[in-house]
């Protein structure tokens, strides 16, 4: 694919305003810059020295259109279609190589269905349409079906999601994960307005029609990059589009042109009539068109990160529905967005957003998800290799089968998973070891899923959640959380009994509410020691043998994560225990993203206590849900280990008071 940085230090390149502006914002910003690897072809061969406009020799496989290609001659035209061919898209790299090694190309083929055939491989039903400007005579569309020992989805993430929905009472071993884990790789675009140069106050051009769409890009720190309370890291890159835009841009200002008009058609009415001297045509035709400033000193800012992989996409109505929201991805989109606002500081110029974003809405033009790959079945669509999960033969080759964003332009990653995958099908075609590993299916599994809310509040610096009743500024602390268990078997056979967490915390003290990153919650798991202690020391009257913990992972309004460590302790004690046990639960808030809070000495930021309240509770008991089948008698086994361990504990063991005060 030929992909090349920007070769910004050759002459011919080295003066493009954008990518120089990027490069002074990122100094002055204490950010990394970066000529990002793009697959455009700025030279005529791969050793030679980048110029634009000039032919491109082809490889030894041609090129499928038999036209002749030019290197870039920065026109900003990426996004709209190359007129050069200078993008190294898949028609000129490795479609046209796949033809001539005898690879059958056809366009006009819209795909609606697949399925496994009844001998082995797999059927796919599209319809044929016929193509303007092929000779071909106009007709109706026509459906037909191919055969296919192996097949490799490559629609795109919305294109290869959606066939696979469609396709799903066809395609029995595919799991719940299809659909899920959708993302917009963080995606955003904002505007630079009238940029002027701060030591002398004049108009400052960033001509974002000069050179291809990005050129450059500022990389802002992750915290897995190995910088501690970073957060989320993201990219911010220029943006660009070609001349005619700007041409547009400028004729869409109403006021403006209208009085340019207005001046143009007097004059010429003056010259005619001879009130005023005679004056050049071309003048008058550069007054009309106005001098340009707005669109060549404004630039498109692209951002994109990695955002909160929590979207669906669903059929609805026969059309694919993608639900996804901001209000999870709200931390990281907001440090992109301040960064652009410096950035247009430094520039001295105004910022503008998308104007959707005001609506709660964003725009991407990288979707990823809905066909995840996964560790097992029951979380992923396809395994690491893209070979779908109980289908062997049928694999993914798309951004469907990333499991989240990547935080960079992922079209590179894209490929380089759907080489690995070639690698895979290859390997697997030979008849080596891998063409006999097994192919899990999904076997439908019933899963639970229940809602809890709790309030109560947080005591900052308490070492730990006695000391925080003791007294301490208090400030008021909630949290509202999705417990799902996946596999409602699994979860109950499993002695920590553990199930995911989603969801939300809130207080003050922590930035208001903030989203739970990554969330673990233990349903009656073994105390961690004989005596019940587990952190903070808080066991009062009986014996702990079970707890309910929580592990919740989240970042405060500074992006500093954060650890929810708390746990209801069930004791073997009086019966009158059971309310408070099971509605109670002390919390210490601990620095850092932590899997074991009681390894070590993790610094605990403060301590608190929430409470469940009758309200509360009775709402949570109207949210358990099952789904897959079976679901009345997974509920009901659900039931019996739920109250079941509430009698071993409060009635099999408890102890009635004999005397005094419980």
């Amino acid at each position: 694919m030929g992909a090349t940085p920007y070769p910004l230090h050759r002459p011919g390149y080295a003066d493009t305003p954008k990518t120089r502006a990027m490069r002074e914002a990122a100094a002055a910003l204490g950010l990394e810059f970066r000529l990002p690897p793009l697959a455009v072809s700025f030279a005529p061969a791969p050793d030679a020295v980048p110029q634009p406009g000039l032919p491109i020799a082809d490889p030894e496989y041609g090129n499928l259109h038999g036209a002749v290609r030019r290197t870039c001659r920065l026109c900003g035209e990426c996004n709209v279609g190359c007129n050069e061919g200078a993008k190294n898209s898949l028609d000129f790299t490795y479609l046209s190589a796949a033809r001539r090694h005898g690879a059958e190309l056809r366009t006009g083929h819209d795909v609606q269905a697949v399925r496994p055939a009844a001998r082995g491989g797999y059927e796919v039903d599209y319809v044929r349409y016929s193509l303007e400007g092929t000779g071909e005579p106009e007709s109706r569309p026509t459906t037909a079906t191919i055969a296919c020992d192996r097949l490799v989805l490559a629609a795109g993430t919305l294109g290869t999601t959606q066939l696979l929905l469609r396709s799903r009472n066809r395609l029995p071993g595919l799991g719940p994960a299809l659909g899920t884990r959708f993302s917009g790789n963080g995606d955003m675009l904002s505007f630079l307005i009238r940029a002027k140069d701060g030591r002398t106050g004049r108009n400052r051009p960033l001509n974002p029609s000069q050179g291809p769409v990005i050129t450059a890009a500022i990389r802002l720190p992750d915290e897995l990059d190995g910088f501690p309370g970073a957060g989320r890291g993201g990219y911010i890159e220029d943006g660009g589009y070609p001349q005619f835009v700007q041409w547009l841009a400028e004729g869409a200002r109403g006021p403006q042109q209208f009085s340019r008009v207005a001046r143009f058609l007097a004059r010429r009415l003056a010259t005619q009539v001879g009130l005023s001297p005679q004056r050049h045509l071309s003048k008058g035709m550069s007054d009309l068109l106005g001098d340009g400033l707005l669109t060549s000193t404004s630039l498109p800012l692209l951002g994109m990160g990695r955002d909160i992989p929590d979207g669906e996409l669903r059929m609805r109505r026969g059309r694919l529905d993608v639900s996804w929201t901001t209000a999870n991805s709200t931390d990281g989109a907001e440090r992109i967005r301040t960064t652009m606002r410096r950035i247009a500081d430094v520039l001295g110029a105004g910022y503008a957003d998308n104007p959707l974003w005001r609506l709660g809405r964003t725009i991407t033009v990288h979707p990823l998800g809905g066909a995840p790959m996964g560790r097992r079945p029951e979380t992923g669509v396809c395994d690491p290799f893209g070979e779908a999960y109980g289908h062997r033969g049928l694999y993914i080759a798309d951004g469907s089968a990333l499991p989240g964003p990547v935080g960079a332009n992922p079209s590179l990653t894209i490929a380089a998973l759907a080489d690995r995958m070639c690698t895979r099908l290859l390997e697997d075609r030979a008849g080596g070891a891998v063409a006999t590993a097994p192919r899990p299916a999904y076997t439908r599994r019933t899963s639970l899923v229940f809602t809890e809310t709790m309030t109560g509040y947080y005591v900052p610096g308490a070492a730990d959640p006695v000391t925080a009743e003791r007294g301490g500024q208090r400030t008021g602390f909630a949290f509202r959380l999705t417990v799902t268990a996946d596999d409602l078997d699994a979860f109950l056979d499993d002695p920590e009994h553990e199930a995911r967490a989603d969801g939300w915390v809130e207080s003050t003290g922590c930035g208001g509410r903030r989203p739970v990153l990554h969330g673990r919650f233990n349903l009656f798991a073994p105390a961690v020691d004989s005596t019940g202690q587990e952190g903070d020391g808080a066991m009062r009257g009986g014996c702990v043998r079970r707890v309910l913990r929580y592990r919740l992972h989240f970042t405060d309004a500074q992006d500093r994560p954060c650890t929810f460590a708390g746990h209801k302790q069930i004791t073997h004690g009086a019966p009158l225990r059971l309310w408070l046990d099971t509605t109670a639960l002390p919390f210490r808030l601990l620095a850092g993203h932590l899997t074991d809070p009681l390894n070590g000495e993790p610094a605990v930021l403060g301590s608190g206590r929430l409470r469940l309240r009758l309200g509360d509770l009775a709402h949570q008991l109207s949210t358990f849900r099952t789904t897959g089948p079976g679901g009345a008698a997974a509920l009901a086994r659900f039931g019996e280990f739920f109250l079941g361990h509430l009698w071993e504990s409060y009635v099999r063991h408890g102890r009635l008071p004999t005397g005094g005060t419980s």
